[in-house]
């Protein structure tokens, strides 16, 4: 004898993933892929070499979409272990600066070193100087529906 799932069982949690390896990157790219956020949603902490987003993403993984329609999360983005920052493209002075998030890369150097590259549309980028990749992506509140109503082209 079969039973229905309950509706406990059919709820979606909110996501809590950390990588520490390329592989794992490439899924917390693919969630994060179309991530829209402001210039002051960003904060650099050297002391601490914590490098961290408030990002609005797009809830990729959602299989309800159809059912109440597409929908974004705000989320934290943390990267530790960042030795040092450069930008490209992004006026940090404009606090109000929409930025979209287009992939995470990893460009790997010695040891589990390297650089993770944040391309942005409109030829912005964040480049992070890493001793080791350290990352973790939380979301942080409920899911609303997307103000465009729209789903993103979806990642690749």
């Amino acid at each position: 004898m079969t039973e229905d799932a309950t509706f406990e069982e059919g709820r979606e949690a909110p996501l809590n993933l950390g990588a520490v390896d390329a592989e794992d990157l490439k899924i917390i790219a693919t969630l994060t892929q179309d991530a829209i956020f402001t210039a002051a949603d960003m904060s650099w902490k050297s002391r601490q070499r914590r490098f961290a987003i408030l990002l609005n993403r797009f809830r990729w993984e959602d299989q309800g979409r159809t059912r109440h329609g597409a929908e974004r999360v705000r989320a934290l983005l943390v990267i530790d272990e960042v030795l040092g920052v450069a930008s490209q493209g992004i006026d940090h002075r404009d606090k109000d600066l929409v930025l979209s998030l287009l992939s995470i890369d990893f460009e790997p150097g010695e040891d589990g070193a390297g650089d993770l590259l944040l391309t942005l549309a409109g030829d912005g980028a964040l480049r992070l100087q890493v001793e080791a990749l350290d990352i973790t992506l939380k979301d942080v509140t409920r899911p609303y529906r997307a103000i465009s109503g729209h789903t993103p082209e979806h990642p690749e």
